[in-house]
């Protein structure tokens, strides 16, 4: 992180460490890079070897991530990092082709998609086989009802669109992922904010790190 430029990580958001290990010579690909800084982590882990995706709707996230591309370059010695914009549901549209990669990766991303199924067909469609996907998001312990997920403010804080734990089970399996691992989990503390806490109808949330695998054929 400290070969990360400052700015980079000044407008960064995330909820987690979606790094798993083992990293060399692989092609990992970022879900919502933001301004790369995941990206710009993984790009040293992966080596020169290996190649670092970023992809994000955001251009002006992306204009941040494009900035400091020479500069990290430069510190690393060696070029291995890209970034696309695009939308997580349609990776093709940015590129992205069938069984090219070998790790996705994301850091609070996926549950602020209106369409979930669409991005885990996705990522499974672009994974090689034996492909991870090793992600940090926010997850709920109950059914979000559709009156919280109309809730412009709920899905700005990343509460809406949180994955049902049971619901994202039956939905990876389902596609075709196995061996769900539940790497880490933070139960995300709301009480400072009175307002989200009197939306949310006793519904607990948690920021977990979860590890699936494209199993190969």
């Amino acid at each position: 992180m400290k070969n990360v430029h400052e700015e980079i990580i000044s407008k960064y958001y995330g909820c987690g460490s979606p790094f798993p290990e083992a990293l060399d010579g692989t092609t990992i690909l970022d879900l919502g890079c933001g301004t790369g800084r995941d990206v710009y982590v993984v790009a040293q882990l992966v080596g020169p070897k290996g190649k670092a995706i970023g992809l994000d709707m955001t251009p002006e996230q992306l204009e941040v991530a494009n900035w400091h591309l020479d500069w990290h370059s430069e510190k690393f010695g060696y070029s291995n990092v890209k970034f696309k914009q695009g939308f997580i549901e349609n990776l093709l549209e940015a590129g992205i082709e069938d069984n090219s990669i070998d790790i996705v990766i994301s850091n609070c991303v996926l549950n602020l998609s209106p369409n979930k199924p669409e991005v885990f067909k996705e990522i499974f469609r672009v994974l090689k086989p034996g492909g991870e996907l090793y992600f940090s998001d926010v997850y709920s312990d109950k059914l979000i009802p559709q009156e919280f997920r109309d809730d412009k403010t709920l899905w700005g804080e990343c509460i809406s669109g949180a994955l049902f734990y049971h619901e994202f089970e039956e939905l990876v399996h389902e596609i075709g992922f196995s061996q769900i691992r539940w790497i880490s989990s933070t139960p995300i503390d709301l009480s400072d904010n009175p307002e989200l806490c009197s939306k949310i109808d006793n519904i607990k949330f948690a920021s977990i790190t979860t590890w699936l695998f494209k199993i190969r054929n």
